[in-house]
């Protein structure tokens, strides 16, 4: 089981807008739920909430207590990253829940390519997949080299 990140390489992001990138796609299939109201299931008068989160037992013994192996690959464009995200939906995989698109808000180092219905500027700049099968994942990332 791994977990497969593929990150644009046209963006010409710094050492550190990747890494943060690449974590942030690491997170997403486990922070998602946390922003879900609906998943509160006790909160304190000092503010601390606690949440239920269902994972399948195969994600939680081979990859949250295993050694979270992933694997970076590069998209070498916006329209190559637009394939990969067509090739999830075909394998049955659904955004939100199997796969999430990683959007920096251009405060710092890159330019927005669309505008978000608050006016604020974004870029795709990768998408996370939550933990996947061996072969699944392979199948993915074969139609991508690994990042250097």
């Amino acid at each position: 089981m791994r977990q497969l990140i593929i990150a644009r390489k046209d963006l010409n992001m710094s050492a550190g807008k990747l890494a943060a990138q690449c974590c942030h796609a690491s997170m997403a299939f486990l922070t998602a739920p946390l922003r879900d109201q609906s998943r509160i299931i006790k909160s304190t008068a000092t503010g601390n909430k606690t949440f239920s989160i269902t994972l399948p037992s195969s994600i939680y013994d081979e990859w949250i207590c295993g050694i979270f192996t992933k694997t970076i690959c590069a998209a070498k464009n916006y329209n190559h990253l637009m394939k990969a995200i067509t090739m999830a939906s075909e394998l049955g995989l659904v955004e939100g829940k199997d796969f999430f698109l990683i959007k920096d808000n251009c405060l710092t180092e890159l330019t927005p390519e669309e505008v978000d219905e608050n006016g604020v500027g974004r870029t795709l700049t990768c998408v996370g997949f939550r933990p996947l099968e061996d072969d699944i994942a392979h199948l993915m990332s074969k139609k991508f080299q690994l990042y250097k």
